[in-house]
């Protein structure tokens, strides 16, 4: 059994820019003509982000392969519209005992009321107290895994003794326009129109996609925080 803290998100496949969104807003003006549009692609995808036209941004496509504990994965998979999934199945193979342990630099306690509460970070006790309760926790659970499959018993019924702190692996396919309604959900930011309070866990899978989708759409992603973040 393995315990990690680090959730890692890494590019396995991409096919957009910027002069994408371009050559297919300007299909309305221009025709076929389009995909030899040339020049600055930052003034009409700023008009196109302001105004919320949308569908260009479509036609861009990102791929990546997160690992990360169970229940990122489940609140990833929320995300429906423009994105694509494919997960490691507990009931065709052996599932690896790794499993999550925050950092010391993850915040334990919350403080205030349902809709209005903030996390602040514990104590040593604090900190102690849940890896030795999660140490705990996750061994128990991997032995009863373990002990049923040695027993003949299947996976897909020995699985269910297995806790959201496993980590799993997936598959995630967006394009820019379904990956910026993920990203301003999943993030916080001072420049957002609406602020959102994701979990630290899935803030780290949307922090690693952003900095991706900046690098290889960087008017795009300028457009998109200086509109406030929102997704058009």
């Amino acid at each position: 059994m393995k315990n990690r803290s680090d959730i890692t998100v890494q590019l396995v496949n991409v096919n957009a820019l910027d002069e994408h969104v371009v050559q297919a807003a300007r299909v309305s003006t221009q025709g076929s003509d389009s995909i030899t549009s040339t020049g600055s692609p930052a003034g009409l995808i700023n008009f196109l982000m302001r105004d919320r036209h949308g569908s260009p941004f479509e036609h861009t496509s990102f791929t990546f392969l997160v690992e990360a504990p169970v229940f990122v994965a489940r609140e990833h998979m929320r995300h429906r519209a423009g994105w694509s999934y494919n997960e490691e199945s507990g009931r065709y193979k052996e599932l690896e005992g790794v499993f999550y342990i925050p950092s010391l630099s993850r915040p334990l306690l919350q403080r205030g009321k349902p809709g209005a509460y903030e996390f602040v970070s514990g104590s040593d006790t604090h900190f102690s107290r849940m890896v030795a309760d999660l140490f705990y926790a996750y061994g128990a659970s991997y032995d009863a895994y373990k002990d049923m499959l040695k027993a003949g018993i299947a996976r897909e019924i020995a699985r269910c003794a297995l806790p959201v702190g496993l980590f799993t692996s997936y598959y995630a396919t967006c394009n820019a326009r379904s990956l910026m309604h993920f990203l301003s959900l999943r993030t916080r930011s001072a420049d957002a129109t609406y602020p959102s309070f994701p979990q630290r866990e899935i803030e780290l899978v949307a922090e690693q996609m952003e900095k991706t989708f900046q690098a290889h759409m960087p008017s795009t992603h300028a457009a998109f925080v200086e509109h406030g973040r929102v997704a058009p």
